[in-house]
């Protein structure tokens, strides 16, 4: 049994998460709401506090990242900075700090997204960041201390936010969240490394 930081626990993309970690002792995390730890990963100290609290920790896995949506002639740079700062930096400074408190041979596991290489309207910013965060997690594996391994799950929407986002994404086949679950127990249980491992339909 592995120490899981799950950060995002509450959201439907950590539901989704939790359901592949049932075999873990999870540590949950959020920036509001029943959560064991709050966190904002836009804030290098808050990520640090967390780490500091929680003590031993196997693996993090975070399901979180917001993104601003607008045609791109109408994005602003506070706009691109919101979304950059959080679905990218956000998750890069969870790496980047984390790394120093992570057990040895444990795991990160961050999220993209299928906008990247499915690009729909409005979601400019959400789909440059998913990019970057897939090319960070293939080159940073070659890097990261202590026998870690590090890996993004890209999955396409969720069944259960399609009443939120199904609008947004005609033409697109919503995937149930256990099946995301799946992707997200093979990053934490398995010994992949490096990997962007897609879920689609």
């Amino acid at each position: 049994m592995k120490t899981v930081i799950l950060i995002g626990a509450l959201g439907k993309m950590g539901q989704a998460a939790l359901t592949g970690l049932s075999n873990h002792k999870v540590i949950t995390a959020g920036r509001s709401g029943n959560v064991d730890h709050i966190i904002d990963i836009t804030n290098e100290q808050s990520i640090r506090d967390l780490y500091k609290n929680v003590g031993h920790f196997d693996a993090v896995v975070n399901t979180v990242g917001f993104c601003e949506y607008a045609p791109f002639t109408e994005m602003t740079e506070t706009q691109w900075m919101t979304t950059v700062m959080s679905k990218m930096m956000g998750q890069i400074n969870l790496v980047r700090i984390g790394q120093e408190y992570i057990a040895d041979g444990g795991s990160f596991t961050l999220v993209s997204g299928i906008l990247n290489t499915k690009p729909i309207p409005f979601a400019i910013a959400d789909a440059t960041t998913s990019g970057a965060i897939d090319t960070f997690v293939k080159c940073v594996s070659l890097e990261m201390p202590k026998k870690t391994r590090i890996n993004v799950v890209n999955p396409t929407v969720l069944a259960e936010a399609w009443d939120v986002y199904g609008e947004m994404m005609p033409g697109f086949q919503p995937v149930p969240g256990a099946l995301v679950g799946k992707a997200f127990e093979r990053s934490v249980d398995g010994f992949i490394n490096g990997e962007v491992i897609f879920v689609d339909a």
